[in-house]
């Protein structure tokens, strides 16, 4: 974990055992993402991407109990293999959200002998939507889930 180094952040980086193409396809490929994207025993049924600056995306996550958390949302930056920001401030084709709480800002950098240095870094819009999604597990929850795509990026 790293301290963040902007209010409202919370961030931290990975050393991944694999390149970081694989890690990235990992997160721009719906079928691959559904296989890690949320901590089990949630589970991801349905992804749908379009990667590109202005796409749009939607994530349906469930819990175990069957509750159902749809997340709408629209992809800010795309370089391939290096970088993806994304924010739930729009829905789609620059169409504002009801109520913005994040964007996501992931890097995926060599770290040498195939593998990948992951950061990870989600910036609020308040002080308490930060303090909500720090006290919702943030740490906990997308530390399991990197665990989960670290363990699939290697079998790719």
């Amino acid at each position: 974990m790293t301290a963040p180094e902007q209010p409202n952040e919370l961030s931290f980086t990975r050393i991944i055992d694999a390149p970081r193409e694989i890690v990235y396809r990992c997160w721009t490929e719906p079928e691959l993402m559904k296989q890690w994207f949320t901590p089990r025993p949630y589970t991801t049924p349905v992804i749908e991407t379009d990667v590109r600056p202005g796409g749009s995306s939607y994530i349906l996550m469930r819990s175990p109990e069957g509750q159902e958390m749809p997340n709408r949302g629209v992809y800010l930056e795309v370089v391939p293999n290096e970088r993806l920001v994304f924010t739930d401030a729009y829905t789609e084709a620059w169409v504002p959200s009801g109520k913005p709480f994040m964007t996501g800002i992931l890097t995926f950098e060599d770290a040498g002998a195939g593998k990948t240095k992951y950061t990870a870094t989600v910036r609020h819009w308040t002080a308490e939507d930060c303090e909500a999604h720090k006290t919702m597990g943030f740490f906990e929850g997308w530390g399991k889930a990197t665990d989960q795509l670290e363990a699939l990026a290697k079998t790719l």
